[in-house]
Parts: structure tokens; sequence; C-alpha cells
């Protein structure tokens, strides 16, 4: 997994969360599509919390995008893993800074 970072308006700079802290994200999720050459690429919207208000979480401890394997290891072991890119683009952002993190 890799993360890109376009800050769309500069944050205050100095003032990053650290793993665990809990942070409020204003944020809309959507799919990559490589045909839209407008607005980098953004396809289908398939999240967002406008409609919902602030989003409030820790961040850095995979809370927030959880995928569950489709296979189990053993009759007792199912892995879960979660989506790295969504708290290292997080945690490398300032106080007010806006930007569109790019996933893949």
């Amino acid at each position: 997994m890799g993360v890109t970072k376009t800050i769309l308006r500069s944050g205050n700079g100095v003032d990053r969360p650290t793993k665990g802290d809990e942070v409020i994200i204003d944020y809309r999720g959507c799919l990559y599509d490589p045909s839209r050459s407008t607005y980098h690429n953004m396809g289908k919207q398939f999240d967002s919390s406008q409609d919902r208000g602030e989003f409030k979480t820790p961040i850095g401890i995979g809370k927030v995008i959880r995928v569950q394997q489709p296979f189990a290891m053993s009759k007792s072991l199912t892995l879960a893993f979660y989506c790295t890119g969504w708290d290292e683009g997080v945690m490398n952002m300032t106080v007010g800074e806006k930007c569109i993190l790019t996933i893949s």
C-alpha cells in the first residue's frame, strides 16, 4: 500500500497527530477512476462525513478502515487487516490542512 497527498489548503505546519490521538475530520471517500481526468481522478463516492457531521476517531490504531479477509488461516484464526494509508495520510497532516489522499 502507498499513499500520495495533494495539499489543497495548508494547515498550521506544526501540529500533527500522533498514534492514538483523537482527531476530528471532515472527509469524502471516493473510488479512484483513471478514466476521469478532472479533480484528481475521483470516481464514485462511497462515504462522507458531510451529511453526518464531524467524524471523531483515534488515529494510527486501525479503527477507521478494516478489511476482513475472505479466508481463514485455520478453523480458529481469521485474519483482519486495516488500511494503513488512511492513518499514514492523516498523521502527516497538520491542523487546518485540506488535502486529497490517494491510497493504493
